[in-house]
């Protein structure tokens, strides 16, 4: 059985290096705790249940934790520094036409209404969000 649990352990730690986050290092945890088991001389069913419990045992420990260090940090790029902001109309957003833009932080952007309404030029809006190149905006 030694053999069958060393095979385990380079299978699940040759998964672990081939997937991008941590999907199989529990159970190469395991496996490893499953051959220490099988090299003192416990019986199958042992060797299984420490396997299953080791690997639990990592799973519910080391999880929680590697979320926070895995996770990508989100950060802002310009583009998002003008959600809610306040915005001039400097061409008429007319949705049905296609047509309206924005000067926002000294950016022009093309515009379209969130109401559906026309917007005429010189008027403040409020910029809601992004939509590809557009901001969505709504009256002030």
């Amino acid at each position: 059985m030694r053999i069958f649990w060393l095979a385990a352990f380079i299978a699940f730690a040759i998964g672990e290096a081939i997937t991008v986050g941590l999907v199989s290092v529990w159970f190469a945890v395991g496996a490893l705790a499953g051959l220490f088991a099988a090299a003192l001389g416990a019986g199958l069913w042992l060797q299984i249940t420490v396997f299953l419990g080791v690997s639990a045992l990592a799973l519910a420990l080391f999880k929680p934790l590697s979320g926070k260090f895995l996770r990508p940090k989100l950060s802002a790029t310009n583009a998002d520094r003008v959600i809610g902001a306040s915005a001039l109309v400097t061409e008429t957003i007319d949705n049905s036409q296609a047509q309206g833009q924005v000067k926002v932080k000294g950016q022009v952007w093309s515009a379209r209404s969130d109401q559906d309404v026309v917007i005429p030029a010189g008027r403040n809006v409020r910029v809601l969000r992004i939509e590809g190149v557009k901001v969505i905006v709504e009256l002030l």
